[in-house]
């Protein structure tokens, strides 16, 4: 099955994973949850416990004003046709850090030099 990876302060990449259960939940660390956050007809899959199991925030998903309505922890992967694979790379590009800023959750693209595995493209 074709993803587009998405880890915690690293750039998205496209790769083949199992199309198994054991398979997905090994790349997301834990039970699975498949959201629908977008236009287009792809799925978002990522650990249902995610946020509970204290996993490293990874990043965050915005409305259509760009207001973060939730943020996403740990390994997440979208599901999708090749075709779309470089626009989401290019949504998720970026890997962002997050804090509180007057009560309120805010996300800050992470400095190149923190990004593993060098600049994010």
């Amino acid at each position: 099955m074709n993803v587009l990876m998405v880890e915690p302060g690293k750039a998205p990449y496209e790769t083949q994973i199992g199309d198994d259960l054991q398979s997905m939940q090994a790349l997301v660390g834990g039970y699975l949850e498949a959201v629908y956050p977008f236009e287009q007809p792809v799925a978002l899959v990522c650990c249902e416990s995610g946020k509970l199991d204290g996993l490293p925030l990874n990043r965050a998903l915005r409305d259509s004003d760009g207001d973060i309505y939730d943020i996403v922890a740990g390994n997440f992967f979208i599901v999708l046709p090749h075709e779309l694979a470089e626009q989401f790379a290019e949504r998720f590009r970026q890997p962002e850090m997050f804090m509180r800023v007057d009560g309120k959750i805010v996300a800050a693209p992470m400095p190149d030099e923190q990004v593993q595995g060098g600049m994010a493209y």
